[in-house]
């Protein structure tokens, strides 16, 4: 195993950016992105043992346990393009999936070495995500940042534009609420562990990725 591998941690509310600039990281620093949302997609759509496990639950209406999703993380982790480390974007979501992060990489001589947290006001984050709107062809609108020429009409096929139940603002605030709620504890985690830097996501995206790499130059060494 390298041992200059890299694992950053990414935290942040939904609709702050965390996704993106995830992957931008990943690119700029040539590591892998893993979203655990995207690894559940793998997993159920190969029908792999994990994902079959994974679908077992969710089929019944149950939560996940966390030992399948540390199992995904683990396998992804494990494959030759991760020998530079990675940046993970989902996972982990509470103390107990830190400590077995933790546990994971040092049995491959690795640690976090960053976790940025980006946050926002929750009001500019009720804004970006409930102005977001879909065509039925899958294509994404923003009232405020990319409307279309028609209000609520697709600019290619003139269908009616809808809106996602979890993009409507009630919903938006409550998953924010969630968020925290259910997050503040790994925050105190990261805090005590020394390696949580608050990130201002308020800021333009370019003014973001470079406060992520200016905590990357300061906390992580190659």
């Amino acid at each position: 195993m390298n041992e200059q591998a890299v694992y950053i941690v990414m935290l942040g509310p939904p609709g702050v950016g965390k996704g993106t600039q995830a992957k931008i990281i990943a690119g700029k620093l040539g590591l892998i992105h893993v979203s655990t949302g995207d690894l559940f997609r793998e997993n159920l759509d190969n029908e792999t043992d994990l994902g079959k496990l994974a679908a077992s639950y969710m089929n019944k209406g149950e939560l996940v346990p966390d030992d399948v999703t540390i199992a995904m993380v683990e396998e992804r982790l494990s494959r030759e393009d991760s020998a530079r480390g990675a940046v993970l974007d989902g996972f982990p979501r509470t103390p107990f999936q830190a400590e077995a992060l933790n546990e994971l990489l040092s049995h491959i001589g690795g640690k976090v070495n960053l976790v940025p947290f980006i946050q926002a006001p929750n009001e500019m984050i009720v804004e970006r995500l409930s102005g977001r709107w879909m065509s039925k062809s899958g294509r994404v609108y923003h009232a405020l940042h990319n409307p279309p020429k028609v209000k609520w009409l697709d600019d290619v096929d003139g269908t009616e534009l809808y809106q996602r139940e979890d993009d409507k603002p009630e919903t938006v605030a409550r998953r924010i609420e969630v968020y925290y709620q259910q997050t503040s504890p790994l925050i105190d985690y990261y805090q005590k562990e020394g390696s949580l830097v608050e990130i201002d996501g308020t800021q333009e995206i370019e003014a973001v990725t470079q406060d992520l790499m200016e905590a990357v130059e300061k906390y992580v060494r190659f």
